[in-house]
């Protein structure tokens, strides 16, 4: 009975792997991407990527599945989603100090949505049950996201995969945040479940929840998107990525900038997942004179050469050629990095664009939002810049302005949209089309007056304030400094698309006029209070009796008694 037992599970992975094998409609890999900052952070990048040959309009397809997981497929196919983009994140990704990441992510949560142009139900409708049920899926508040959160951005944001119209249109387009959603456990255990292997074999075995929340920075998403395998587009495939970037600090962890995977995670790599097709780890090593010198043990399988760099690599370890056998059988495989001299910290190269983001004015009436961009290239660069406001800060359009250091006969502001919000409706939106010019700081600032609401639309902890959610700015960048290059899989899917820069700037914290809520708490302690004394006192004196007894017989009663 104990040799059953034993080869019971070796006996269920031969099984799955050789379902795998026979249906070749999936594929799935997974990396992890190691960079060493220059201020002394580390930053790790996980992907899952899974590729399905069908086409996401065929509904039929979404009937059987096998590696892409069946909860998000019966999603995307009952709303006819056509591209997803889901992002949970806690903390603040600062470019200015660590370049920029391979995904970016405003701080709460983060849900757009490209719809089918052939669905035949309500884009609204569909938005709102895809909400919803997402919400159930991944146990997150997206349930909270209605038409006041919602935008339907025209130039901002473009499908990343194969559109199924060649003329896009905005509409099918929904767009929402919720920056006061807070990440903790609940969220990554059904985000680990989609995987194939889970968090029992290959790297997201790594997955420690006490690990992956003690960090600088943590955002998780999902991707989902059409892709075509080829330039003519005759064969469609569907795309699904399950990314997890991570900010540590080794100083704190180990004291040191040294740093392996044990004291980043609490344990190593036990086995490579069965049904992966390819498990490799990069090691970003092209800093390896800046910061310091280092060395990587044990030795990497071979490098890779960053994408448009020539003097730059990634150390690459395949784990389907590790041997998980000869590795310390505790802790599975453990990846080191160590430092031969230590090194002053401080920020990197400085990119060349980076913003920073502020709210003005004194008292509970008006206010402000200052944005400012830098721009520290030597060319102009060309920006798209978006702002979403809630519909309880006003905003006044005649005191918008935009104010640049330089001097230039160039117009600063090349287009602009802007769609006014309308009470308990729908948000503020503004789309700018900006030119800024080389070695500048542009500023962008409008006023907004502060709304009473209802004592009934207050949050429980109305004190708190209220959110602006971040700005978003995206651009095409030339100079690409101090970027993390994406040796990733979903690149080769990208057919000649140029990369897109996204950066968020920081999420305002705004307070609103705030009534007493306390005021009704003492109401009602005092007036019952009062009603307790003053009945009391009035029923004891009307219902009680009085009779007169003699001396004799309360006598005759005591000594009964």
């Amino acid at each position: 009975m104990m040799i059953i037992r034993y080869f019971l599970p070796l006996l269920y992975i031969a099984l799955v792997s050789l379902l795998v094998n026979v249906n070749a409609n999936d594929e799935y890999h997974e990396e992890l991407v190691l960079k060493p900052l220059a201020t002394g952070h580390l930053y790790a990048h996980f992907q899952f990527t899974t590729n399905w040959n069908v086409d996401i309009s065929d509904k039929d397809a979404f009937k059987h599945y096998n590696l892409f997981p069946k909860p998000l497929g019966q999603i995307i196919s009952r709303y006819d989603v056509e591209e997803l983009h889901f992002a949970l994140t806690q903390g603040l990704w600062r470019p200015d100090w660590w370049g920029y990441p391979l995904i970016s992510s405003p701080p709460g949560a983060e849900l757009s949505a490209w719809f089918s142009a052939n669905t035949s139900q309500s884009i609204d409708s569909a938005w709102s049950g895809l909400t919803n049920a997402l919400s159930g899926l991944f146990c997150a508040s997206l349930n909270f996201i209605d038409s006041t959160t919602t935008v339907s951005p025209a130039w901002s944001f473009r499908p990343e995969g194969a559109s199924s119209e060649k003329n896009l249109n905005s509409s099918r387009l929904r767009y929402a945040t919720l920056t006061r959603e807070t990440i903790c456990t609940e969220n990554l255990t059904p985000w680990k479940k989609l995987l194939p292997c889970d968090a029992k074999a290959g790297l997201s075995a790594l997955f420690n929840s006490l690990a992956l929340f003690n960090v600088y920075y943590h955002s998780m998403g999902v991707h989902v998107r059409p892709f075509c395998k080829t330039k003519d587009c005759k064969h469609p495939a569907v795309e699904l990525r399950q990314t997890l970037s991570l900010v540590f600090d080794p100083i704190l962890l180990s004291g040191s900038r040294d740093w392996n995977l044990v004291t980043l995670f609490s344990k190593g790599i036990p086995s490579v997942c069965p049904m992966a097709t390819s498990s490799k780890i990069y090691v970003d090593v092209s800093n390896n004179m800046t910061y310091g010198e280092f060395t990587l043990n044990p030795q990497p399988h071979s490098l890779t050469p960053i994408k448009y760099a020539k003097s730059e690599f990634y150390a690459v370890y395949d784990l389907n050629i590790i041997d998980f056998y000869q590795t310390d059988a505790s802790y599975g495989f453990n990846l080191a990095m160590e430092w031969k001299k230590t090194k002053t910290y401080g920020r990197g190269f400085k990119p060349p664009l980076y913003t920073h983001r502020y709210a003005t004015g004194i008292g509970d009436e008006n206010g402000g939002i200052r944005t400012r961009i830098y721009n520290h290239d030597d060319n102009d660069i060309n920006i798209l810049y978006m702002e979403v406001v809630p519909w309880y800060f006003r905003l006044y359009l005649h005191t918008f302005k935009i104010l640049c250091n330089k001097n230039t006969t160039r117009n600063v502001l090349l287009n602009r949209r802007y769609i006014p919000g309308r009470d308990r409706s729908r948000p503020y939106l503004m789309e700018l089309v900006l030119r800024l010019p080389a070695k500048s700081s542009t500023t962008i600032t409008i006023d907004f007056q502060r709304v009473f609401l209802k004592w009934t639309e207050h949050p429980p902890d109305a004190h708190h304030g209220f959110y602006i959610s971040s700005a978003v700015i995206t651009a095409i960048l030339a100079n690409d400094a101090n970027t993390t290059a994406p040796p990733l899989i979903s690149t080769k899917h990208n057919h000649d698309k140029e990369a897109i820069t996204r950066i968020y700037t920081e999420a305002l914290l705004v307070t609103l006029p705030t009534p007493d809520f306390s005021m009704p708490f003492i109401v009602i302690c005092l007036t019952s209070t009062v009603v307790a004394i003053a009945f009391g006192s009035i029923h004891n004196l009307t219902t009680r009796q009085y009779q007169l007894k003699k001396v004799e017989d309360i006598k005759k009663q005591n000594i009964l008694t």
